[in-house]
């Protein structure tokens, strides 16, 4: 079949990693694959379900690509993803742009739903969340040196604000030996920078080998070839353990980078969110780490006005996060979702007053960054090279303490030393603008 396919994928990276799956299943089956939606036949919308801004973002997707159907412009559209795992046959009923909607458990199915939409059929097929396909090629979809690599999928943790669980179905790990050859895979096409992802990176191999094996997973990623940096993300506090901490101090590839979701720190709102911990215990956790890891970079994300959060409580969030100086931090209004316990908790919180202690985190945390970033002014930084920026001059890329997409860039000048993309070099900081930083290459002697 002569038939251009194109793939919006929205949402984390663990959903980038299924739409890249998927785009292998389709150039394997003989489809073109192209970057520009406008001019496919059939575009393949992946979706995120998570919180009601993903469910808006994709809904907003597939109306401007039903708008270019109802102009000729293109044949199909196809709706996978969490959105469609979630809400399938309410999206497919209330939406008459889609021509097929495919839960993520029929994943493996693209091919036959792309060919139905090139044709105008249409139908909608949910299935088992936990026939999820991990295995499989990727058409990477991240820049040739970075490639994030899932070690696992669905989550046992059971957050009572959160619908994964429902969506990606039970904890399920890969078998190590198949990582670790996808690793190898994935090196031997160039790529640098291995970023793990899970929905809990930090229970890996519970369900298969009856412990944690994240620290002996990290030491067989280490061994391939080619590999320069391995980060991880979505770490959990309570699984954080001093085994863990002593491989990444033993491992130069594993980058003393933690991602900890910590949500809050008042014991009692971590009690109503079925999770673990308090200020008390969080506090102690991150002295250990960087009493382990002295040059570790701490990234978290927070919410505010989950049910019942009080002033003093919201209080003592903002003491914490000035007190602890994360490096690097995100802070979200709850948003309170169907059919979860925290949706139907009483003493839900207004609104706006949910969105402006959002934004007072992140006022305090822009303070934290720019003394933070002062710190640096003077230090020399290794930097993966992402670009060249033709309009003021100069390469940017990120430091090893920034993670792909979600964290700060460093724009610094060469003095005619030309770099490709992707090649890790020193950067001496000498400035600051905002959250990224000021430099220059610094020239070994």
């Amino acid at each position: 079949m002569s038939c251009k396919v194109g793939m919006i994928s929205l949402g984390c990276p663990k959903n980038q990693v299924d739409a890249e799956l998927m785009l292998a299943r389709l150039h394997q089956g003989g489809y073109y694959i192209t970057n520009d939606e406008s001019s496919a036949d059939v575009v393949v919308i992946n979706t995120c379900g998570f919180i009601d801004d993903a469910k808006k973002e994709a809904i907003e997707n597939i109306l401007e690509m039903g708008a270019l159907k109802n102009e000729g412009r293109i044949k199909g559209i196809v709706v996978t993803g969490c959105l469609a795992q979630r809400f399938g046959e309410e999206v497919k009923a209330e939406l008459p742009e889609i021509d097929v909607v495919l839960g993520i458990g029929e994943n493996s199915d693209i091919c036959n739903a792309v060919a139905a939409a090139y044709k105008g059929d249409g139908y909608c097929k949910i299935g088992d969340n936990m026939n999820l396909c991990f295995e499989g090629e990727r058409v990477l979809t991240t820049p040739r040196y970075t490639a994030y690599l899932r070690i696992s999928d669905g989550c046992d943790n059971c957050c009572t604000y959160c619908t994964i669980p429902k969506i990606r179905g039970r904890f399920r790990s890969r078998k190590m030996e198949d990582i670790v050859a996808e690793a190898t895979r994935l090196a031997s096409r160039g790529v640098k920078e291995l970023v793990i992802v899970a929905q809990d990176t930090t229970r890996y191999g519970e369900d298969l080998y009856g412990e944690c094996k994240l620290s002996e997973l990290l030491d067989g990623l280490c061994q391939v070839d080619g590999v320069k940096w391995i980060r991880m993300l979505y770490t959990y506090p309570d699984r954080i353990t001093d085994k863990l901490l002593d491989t990444m101090a033993r491992q130069e590839k594993v980058l003393n980078y933690l991602d900890i979701p910590l949500q809050h720190c008042n014991g009692d709102i971590l009690k109503a969110m079925n999770r673990k911990g308090d200020r008390e215990s969080l506090t102690a956790l991150i002295g250990k780490i960087r009493a382990k890891l002295p040059d570790v970079t701490l990234r978290t994300t927070f919410i505010t006005g989950f049910p019942g959060e009080s002033e003093e409580q919201f209080t003592e969030l903002c003491e914490f996060v000035r007190e602890i100086g994360f490096d690097r931090l995100g802070c979200f209004p709850y948003s309170a979702e169907e059919g979860t316990f925290a949706a139907a908790m009483p003493n839900q919180v207004e609104d706006e007053v949910k969105i402006r202690r959002a934004e007072i985190i992140m006022d305090i945390q822009s303070r934290v960054v720019a003394e933070n970033n002062e710190n640096k002014l003077g230090s020399v930084q290794q930097v993966i090279v992402e670009g060249y920026d033709d309009y003021i001059k100069c390469y940017f890329g990120r430091t090893v303490a920034d993670a792909p997409e979600i964290d700060a860039k460093v724009f610094f000048c060469t003095e005619g030393v030309g770099l490709a993309d992707g090649d890790i070099v020193k950067v001496e900081i000498n400035d600051t603008i905002e959250y990224d930083l000021l430099g220059a290459l610094k020239v070994e002697e």
